[in-house]
């Protein structure tokens, strides 16, 4: 079982100790914290603050050392000043997770952010997703470096992409292996070795 999107405003001490103490859950967070600046946060209508989110955070790394933890945050929202911005990206900078997805703020129809003024140009928009999804695949990196040398779990997927099987480990390393359709959900004790070209680690079977 794998969790996702777990507002920080629902997990508490008690979801955190279940994440740890089922074996059928995932050790992998959804977090969707959208922004690392009160002032964005307040005008977004997000309950959380940055020093609730960095407490949150401290806890579940404390409770599962060895998760892995993922974030979205949105970027360009109205108001979010160059300083703003660089608050985010300095925290995310310094914060342990794995990876982020980010989000390139956009107008809709019928909402009230749609009717803010201090519009952030489409241009600069568009700079500051590029800042941190370069930020994203550093992090990635680091995480899949980290786990080099470790025994994890797979679950392979049923997808031929360009000769390759791929799977996911508990805690959301990606891999890949020849195209064998015999592995489809299935699930492997596998040590990872390295990483390859594309950024996707290399692995070889335990006890097999």
């Amino acid at each position: 079982i794998r969790l996702l999107y777990l507002y920080p405003t629902t997990i508490g001490a008690d979801t955190i100790d279940a994440i740890a103490d089922c074996d059928k859950v995932c050790n992998y967070i959804d977090l969707p914290l959208q922004h690392a600046a009160d002032r964005v946060l307040k005008r977004m209508g997000r309950p959380g603050t940055r020093l609730s989110y960095e407490r949150l955070l401290e806890s579940i790394r404390h409770r599962i050392p060895e998760v892995a933890l993922r974030t979205t945050f949105i970027v360009g929202f109205p108001g979010e000043t160059d300083e703003l911005f660089l608050e985010t990206y300095n925290f995310l900078n310094d914060l342990d997770i794995s990876y982020l997805h980010v989000f390139t703020y956009s107008e809709r129809d019928n909402t009230i952010a749609a009717e803010m003024e201090d519009v952030v140009p489409l241009k600069v928009r568009k700079k500051r997703s590029k800042m941190l999804r370069g930020l994203s695949a550093k992090k990635r990196r680091a995480f899949y470096e980290s786990q080099l040398g470790t025994q994890r779990t797979v679950l392979f997927e049923g997808e031929n992409k360009k000769g390759y099987i791929h799977g996911f480990t508990e805690n959301y390393v990606k891999v890949k292996t020849p195209w064998n359709p015999s592995l489809i959900n299935t699930t492997h004790t596998i040590e990872l070795t390295d990483i390859d070209e594309d950024g996707i680690v290399r692995f070889e079977y335990v006890n097999q």
